[in-house]
């Protein structure tokens, strides 16, 4: 893994071998960041980044000049991590080690980005529930969306709230919005 853009790109991230994670591919990312530049000011939004993992993507955000970042993980392993990684980086990050869900039931923020990058695994309904709480609790900002990484082979078009689609590989991001 490498940071694409910004003022770290071309740095490497090395994660442990022992974390539970499956990051995002250099370029799924680079295409998701493609999407974004087009519609969001880095350096005025705020950002969740849920199932956090190595930090991958938060450390993006921040290269881009994005101050406001919370990344969400319920292993301590990758929170140790992050906070390791961007103490090296010198980036400002907030990290919170929580089970998502019960993070996102009790969390009072809105975000201009929310990113979640949950198991592959999940069953249709565990990955719809992302969505279903984000927008019943208000979390996002009127303009934001919720970007959800799953497999290509996951199909969340019939999920409320759902806007697009777009595959990279084997992987897919679900964007999802007010309107």
């Amino acid at each position: 893994m490498r940071i694409i853009s910004g003022l770290y790109k071309g740095r490497k991230i090395v994660a442990p071998k022992n974390l539970p994670v499956r990051p995002t591919t250099d370029m799924a990312k680079e295409a998701l960041f493609n999407i974004l530049n087009n519609q969001y000011y880095f350096d005025d939004i705020s950002v969740l980044d849920l199932f956090s993992g190595t930090g991958n993507i938060s450390y993006e955000f921040a290269s881009r000049g994005t101050e406001n970042i919370t990344a969400v993980d319920s292993h301590y392993g990758c929170i140790k991590y992050i906070n390791q990684t961007a103490e090296s980086f010198e980036m400002l990050l907030q990290t919170i080690k929580s089970d998502v869900f019960k993070f996102l039931e009790t969390n009072k923020n809105k975000y201009d980005i929310i990113f979640a990058d949950p198991p592959y695994d999940f069953d249709k309904e565990t990955f719809s529930k992302i969505p279903k709480v984000v927008f019943e609790n208000q979390l996002l900002n009127e303009e934001g969306v919720l970007i959800v990484e799953h497999s290509k082979h996951t199909d969340l078009s019939d999920v409320k709230y759902f806007s697009q689609s777009k595959n990279y590989g084997g992987n897919a991001f679900s964007f999802f919005r007010y309107n």
